[in-house]
Formats: structure tokens, sequence, C-alpha cells
């Protein structure tokens, strides 16, 4: 994941002229039409759905990965094509960090468990 929102972008220049910014947890959230940088896309609803704790691992070279499984409930309603996933300050609304597209769509159907393996979220600034 190493394309940053624009709300990001800026964060980090703001860091660079020593003004205020205040880190909060990364949440992941799962999309079915991919967001922009600018935000945007088709966030996943409804059916038990909810962001989860990114968890990520302390960062080397420029990297971080999901340091345990990344699990979100069962799904109680079709979600959908899952796409695309994002990085947000906060479990609901907030700000978007970061955005990805997946390696491989998959479709979340009734019953089932969309879960992010331990390592597989690999976070990059490159």
């Amino acid at each position: 994941m190493a394309e940053f929102s624009d709300y990001m972008e800026n964060k980090i220049i703001e860091v660079m002229r020593a003004t205020t910014f205040t880190a909060a947890a990364a949440y992941v959230a799962l999309y079915t039409v991919a967001p922009t940088d600018a935000g945007g896309g088709t966030e996943v609803t409804g059916g038990s759905y909810a962001r989860q704790l990114a968890g990520l691992s302390v960062a080397s070279a420029g990297a971080s990965s999901n340091a345990a499984d990344i699990t979100f409930p069962t799904a109680t309603a079709a979600w959908g094509t899952v796409v695309a996933c994002a990085l947000f300050d906060a479990v609901t609304a907030g700000n978007m960090y970061m955005w990805s597209n997946l390696d491989a769509s998959k479709i979340v159907n009734n019953g089932d468990t969309f879960k992010i393996n331990l390592g597989d979220l690999d976070v990059t600034v490159a």
C-alpha cells in the first residue's frame, strides 16, 4: 500500500514545517469501488461490516505490515466484490491515510469472513 491520500500528503509537509499533527491508529476499510488520493470510492456498508485495526509492526526501511491477522466480522449480507482497501484514522468517517487496490479481488457473500493474514497488509513509503 503506497498511494498516499491528499490528506496524508499535506500532513507530511506539515510535519516538515514543524506544525502539529496528531498521530492516530490506522483502521482498515474495504472497498467495492477503489478510492483515489482525493477519497471517494465505495466503502463496504451493512451486513455487519466494520473497519478493523491494522495493528502495524514497527517500521523498518520505509515499510511495515500487519503484526497479526486482521479478521473482519462474518458478513450477514453480501458485501459484494472487494477490490481495494484503505487506512483511516478512525473506525468510522475520519481521514484516509493511504489506499491500494488488492492483488486479487474477493467476492464476500453472506456468511463469509474477510481476513488479511499476518504480514499480508504491506505498507510502504517509497
